[in-house]
């Protein structure tokens, strides 16, 4: 499994919904990058002023996250995104 260095962060894309409340499957929804994930892996933090500052998010947590934003890994045929933890915008409960 991945053990992510400093403030990076392993997430596990979650799979948008492609049915509106109704039911209805949408077929023709333009395909964007989903911006929600899964902690799967977190870093120790990052030092400040020669302190470890530690990550405030811990593995199952689901959260949002910066468009665009990361890199994309693919292990044992599954795809992770290695993010920095300050691209996470917030926590789902």
């Amino acid at each position: 499994m991945l053990k992510p260095l400093h403030d990076y962060v392993v997430l596990e894309k979650v799979k948008e919904e492609q049915k509106t409340q109704s039911g209805i499957i949408l077929t023709d929804k333009p395909k964007e990058q989903p911006s929600r994930g899964i902690v799967i892996s977190v870093g120790p933090g990052k030092t400040e002023d020669g302190k470890l500052v530690p990550i405030g998010l811990s593995e199952g947590m689901n959260v949002i996250y910066k468009k665009y934003s990361g890199t994309e890994i693919t292990i044992d045929k599954k795809d992770y995104l290695l993010i920095k933890a300050e691209d996470i915008l917030a926590i789902v409960e």
